[in-house]
């Protein structure tokens, strides 16, 4: 058969002829590599128009089963760069020899016990992510401007030095997850045989990611809240550079409804000590943060339990002085753009007049004595006043009750290193719940980005505001105080870089958040979503959009432009610090 070595097509008139030429031709090759070979039967191009590529490659039967959709290939050029691609299309095309669209065909294949594959061509499209070549002995990547040659070898992309530089996740940082594709880790020659997803944290390339807002988005026992706090436990023990040259640990104030992160204190007790030593060896933190407390707003007769974690509980309870600067915290649903600056009015007049002034006091001034003075002297309204008066009712068990202000334990509050969760699961009103969190919330961004701030540990230490159910406190409203609270929380995010502030949004409908906000966030971490109107508002490319509805617990798509490319990855099946609802005692 030597004298057919350089024949490219040889074909007989019997089929089995052509069969026993095939198998002897493909004998002569040697031992196989790679997965297949380009074609260039439909053409073969790199276009600055992604439409407009057309990237095909031939696989082989002995490697069909193996890949996926999202499978990482590369392919060689005749130098020593190579083009990075991904797999975005499978197909079965006609082979030449039969046809499978006839009545003998069918009924052979309905008395086979299997298809042959060699009937069919087995074609799988590809999408250029990166060309990687070498750079003063490193290698790097560039965009793809150079089209391979036909007939190339396409190889399953399995080093991870290649895969990370070619879809450009950093080797350090906070870790997120492991790179995968379709529910699978991808799997590579080194050990761990796993690639780790990181999001960087660094100031090389420009302000750390943590300081450029993330978000976590998914639906009911989609795994959120275990996926945060996965995450969150990364960032304890960091430390970042201030404007004046210090660099203090990261703090962090986590809003939590359903009184689940003061467990970030103590230590998975489940966790195996083989996954622990494994964990250590990927260099992901793992175990309860001692200096994890919670801070338990005092309303009225609401009690907390907490006999699920073994944290510090330090109860406070909210000042009614914060409503001197921020009047919108007792304004209530329903005050038009007539009736707030009526408050406001109010507000400024109680406060000169009782500058350490109570809520109830303040309820005591809204008189029908100076109702009538200022109805007359034509400053406010009758009906205004009333609908004021009517609208900042309700608020006596939230404000000044039987604890300390929090303004009294801001050095407590926050602490370099340290994590103070604020739950209000425990707290019956919705209106309570959210006049903490944004009372709260407003005194760190406020303080934070003042020009004179009157608590320099919130000014001088960097923070990470994390809010679960940000829904419920950041949805875009047509109302005066609703505006005020989002204005004050797209400041936070447009400004949080320079001043070492960061938001970190958990949610299961982010379409509900307000767009300024959502507009800032940097990092979006997508978990399964049944709902087509949250898939769209997390703004992820399509390629990824449509493998959220069928994720399953733990997978996750990442979306972080200035980290990576767009990706998926699966979280750790184990939480690093407690997860659960069972009593410490």
């Amino acid at each position: 058969m030597e004298e057919f070595e350089d024949v490219t097509e040889v074909t007989f008139d019997d089929e089995s002829l052509n069969e026993t030429f095939d198998e002897l031709s493909v004998s002569q090759q040697g031992q196989d590599h790679g997965i297949g070979m380009l074609s260039a039967s439909e053409g073969l191009k790199i276009d600055e128009e992604p439409d407009d590529t057309c990237l095909r490659a031939y696989i082989t039967v002995e490697n069909r089963q193996d890949v996926r959709i999202g499978t990482y290939l590369l392919v060689p050029y005749p130098d020593e760069e190579r083009l990075f691609a991904r797999i975005t299309g499978l197909e079965y095309a006609q082979e030449f020899r039969s046809d499978d669209a006839n009545e003998i065909h069918a009924r052979r294949a309905m008395r086979s016990e299997e298809v042959d594959e060699h009937d069919y061509k087995f074609i799988a499209t590809l999408e250029p992510v990166a060309v990687l070549y070498e750079q003063r002995e490193e290698l790097t990547r560039r965009m793809t401007d150079r089209v391979p040659m036909p007939e190339t070898i396409v190889e399953r992309a399995t080093d991870t030095e290649e895969i990370k530089t070619g879809l450009k996740i950093p080797d350090t940082g906070v870790f997120l997850g492991h790179l995968a594709v379709g529910g699978q880790k991808v799997k590579t020659a080194a050990e761990p045989p796993t690639i780790d997803y990181r999001l960087d944290d660094s100031d090389t390339g420009g302000d750390p990611l943590v300081f450029r807002h993330s978000l976590i988005a998914g639906g009911t026992g989609s795994g959120k809240t275990h996926a945060a706090k996965n995450i969150l436990r990364q960032y304890f023990e960091r430390r970042y550079e201030m404007p004046d040259g210090r660099s203090p640990q990261l703090a962090l104030v986590q809003f939590d409804p359903q009184d689940e992160y003061a467990q970030l204190h103590d230590d998975n007790d489940t966790l195996p000590a083989e996954v622990a030593r494994q964990y250590d060896q990927e260099n992901i933190a793992h175990g309860g943060h001692d200096d994890t407390k919670a801070f338990i707003p005092v309303v009225g007769s609401a009690s907390y339990g907490g006999g699920h974690h073994r944290a510090e509980q330090v109860p406070f309870t909210i000042s009614f002085s914060m409503v001197q600067s921020n009047p919108w915290l007792i304004a209530r649903g329903g005050l038009n753009e007539n009736q707030y600056p009526a408050l406001i009015d109010l507000i400024k007049r109680f406060f000169t007049e009782q500058p350490d002034g109570s809520y109830r006091a303040f309820r005591e001034f809204l008189s029908d004595d100076l109702r009538e003075r200022l109805s007359d002297s034509g400053r406010i309204h009758e009906a205004t006043f009333n609908a004021v008066r009517r609208r900042t009712g309700g608020f006596g068990p939230i404000f000044d009750q039987d604890a300390p202000p929090i303004t009294d334990l801001v050095e407590q509050f926050v602490r370099p290193g340290g994590v103070s969760v604020v739950p209000t699961y425990h707290l019956n009103s919705a209106r309570a719940k959210e006049t903490v969190v944004l009372a709260l919330s407003n005194l760190l961004i406020s303080q934070k980005l003042s020009n004179d701030a009157d608590y320099e540990r919130i000014a001088q230490t960097p923070l990470v505001i994390g809010m679960d159910e940000a829904h419920n406190f950041l949805t875009d409203a047509d109302t005066p105080q609703a505006r005020k609270v989002i204005q004050s929380f797209t400041e936070a995010a447009k400004q949080g870089r320079k001043e070492r502030l960061g938001l970190f949004l958990i949610t299961q409908d982010p379409q509900d958040i307000a767009d300024p906000v959502f507009k800032q966030i940097n990092t979006t971490i997508v978990l399964n979503l049944g709902d087509e109107d949250a898939i769209k508002a997390v703004n992820i490319p399509r390629s990824l959009e449509s493998k959220v509805p069928y994720m399953e617990k733990g997978q996750m798509v990442v979306y972080s432009p200035d980290n990576s490319e767009p990706v998926e990855i699966i979280g750790l099946s184990n939480c690093v610090t407690r997860h659960g609802r069972e009593s410490t005692e």
